[in-house]
């Protein structure tokens, strides 16, 4: 949660937030299954006439293989190419017609399609949803164009911006033999040998009705978002679904380096450490002690990396620290910054690290926890204001395997850490053994581009 900054994520807290559930917005969720298999998921928040609908497949990146990365963001880029019953666009128009809006991502873990609606047009969104469920039509001539269209992403989101380029690399250096070390835009070598059967193949095996949930939160009645549901998409067919063979990490036994040369303006630098998930850690207080940890470092303006290498010591123009608990396998802790004007990157590394070996060193103090905890949970509770806010957390729960209700315990489980488990947790993850370091090094234009063991780039996440 938090905003992007060169391929990762801020931890962004909301101080002086209001810690109550506005308004309206505490309708509880209604949980049904189609005879299909499609899950269905509404919870009722009536402050607005609007309504979010949104289906996630499970499909991202971490489910490809070599030689088709990229392949399931190729495929949602194709599902805006139309059916046998509405053609190229219309999917689109017709939804502005309606006053909407939509859009559609791929991630690691899971591909998402949305519509933004007033809440008495709910039936178009759920009729052209389930029409392109089914009835996608992949035809050569949109396949080239499109897959033009990917590749020039692909330059200008990552390999013509060096913080993305960097945090790529980073990422394929990091992880060995999981697949989180694939962009998920894919490698150009794989997105130019792309073809259409391919996309039908990546189609059939996985969009189906019983590899999907629909997630409807707005100004309805969930019998009637049922009903709905029942018309449009129960009669679609199940398919047979075989989930990818388990790929989990190998151990690290040891700090990865890499250094990324490309034409920037300023040095970055990121350090990785793997982090349990809440669907592996083996104590579940695990990953929230580690979200903690993660405000306690980067949180906001008074987080210490903030406070101590960006305002104090002034060796830092920017710093931060990201973790997220709900990724669906094994993942990465990041601490990352720019080096201030006339610093070196090494100066910054030995500062950062310096920062985590204080954290192993003694517990956090309890007066710094506690406000700690208060950001995170103001922060949590102001950002699910959103209706679109509330359906991206249960739809993605849900799809990553971890369930929908594991976010309903957050806030208590976020209020219930103690001083003694963050220390514990930075002593078991923060340690060399598991980390990894990626400096990007600014170049003039036009010489050779990354060194010290580094693959190519990989990323988090990308839409249309």
């Amino acid at each position: 949660m938090g905003r992007r900054v060169g391929g990762w994520t801020w931890v962004i807290l909301l101080v002086g937030a209001v810690l109550a559930v506005p308004a309206g917005a505490g309708g509880r969720v209604h949980e049904y299954v189609l005879d299909n298999g499609l899950r269905v998921l509404v919870k009722p928040d009536r402050r607005a006439p609007v309504v979010v609908s949104q289906v996630w497949y499970r499909v991202g990146s971490s489910y490809e293989h070599d030689g088709i990365t990229g392949i399931s963001h190729m495929l949602e880029h194709m599902m805006f190419k139309g059916t046998e019953t509405y053609g190229p666009g219309e999917f689109s128009r017709l939804i502005a017609a309606e006053g909407g809006r939509e859009n559609a991502f791929t991630g690691q873990d899971y591909t998402a399609y949305f519509q933004n609606l007033a809440s008495d047009r709910l039936e178009v969104s759920f009729r052209l949803e389930a029409d392109r469920m089914a009835g996608l039509r992949l035809r050569e001539e949109d396949f080239l164009k499109e897959r033009a269209v990917v590749s020039e992403e692909r330059r200008l989101r990552t390999e013509d911006e060096p913080e993305s380029l960097t945090y790529e690399v980073f990422q394929a250096t990091a992880y060995q033999t999981s697949p989180y070390r694939h962009p998920v835009i894919g490698w150009m070598a794989d997105i130019e040998a792309y073809t259409l059967q391919d996309l039908k193949d990546w189609y059939r095996r996985w969009y189906a009705p019983n590899n999907a949930t629909l997630v409807v939160v707005g100004d309805v009645e969930p019998e009637a978002v049922l009903a709905l549901a029942r018309e449009h998409f129960g009669p679609l067919p199940p398919a047979e679904v075989r989930p990818p063979k388990p790929r989990p990490e190998v151990e690290q036994t040891g700090l990865r380096r890499v250094v990324v040369s490309a034409p920037a303006e300023l040095p970055y630098l990121v350090l990785g450490y793997k982090a349990p998930t809440v669907k592996e850690a083996r104590e579940d207080w695990e990953p929230y002690a580690l979200a903690v940890l993660a405000a306690v470092l980067g949180g906001d303006e008074s987080a210490r990396l903030q406070r101590r290498l960006v305002r104090g010591e002034e060796i830092a123009a920017d710093a931060g620290a990201s973790y997220d608990p709900f990724d669906r396998m094994t993942t990465l802790f990041t601490v990352a910054a720019t080096p201030a004007g006339g610093r070196t990157v090494g100066e910054v590394e030995a500062k950062l690290r310096e920062e985590v070996s204080r954290l192993r060193e003694a517990p956090v103090d309890p007066a710094e926890l506690e406000k700690v905890k208060t950001q995170v949970v103001a922060s949590d509770v102001y950002q699910l204001d959103s209706v679109m806010a509330q359906a991206m957390r249960l739809g993605r729960l849900e799809t990553v395997g971890a369930g929908w209700r594991i976010g309903e315990e957050y806030v208590d489980r976020i209020r219930a850490v103690t001083p003694e488990q963050v220390h514990a947790v930075a002593r078991k993850y923060l340690v060399d053994a598991s980390l990894t370091v990626a400096h990007l090094e600014p170049r003039p234009a036009g010489r050779t581009t990354h060194s010290a063991g580094g693959t190519t780039p990989a990323g988090r996440s990308h839409g249309r």
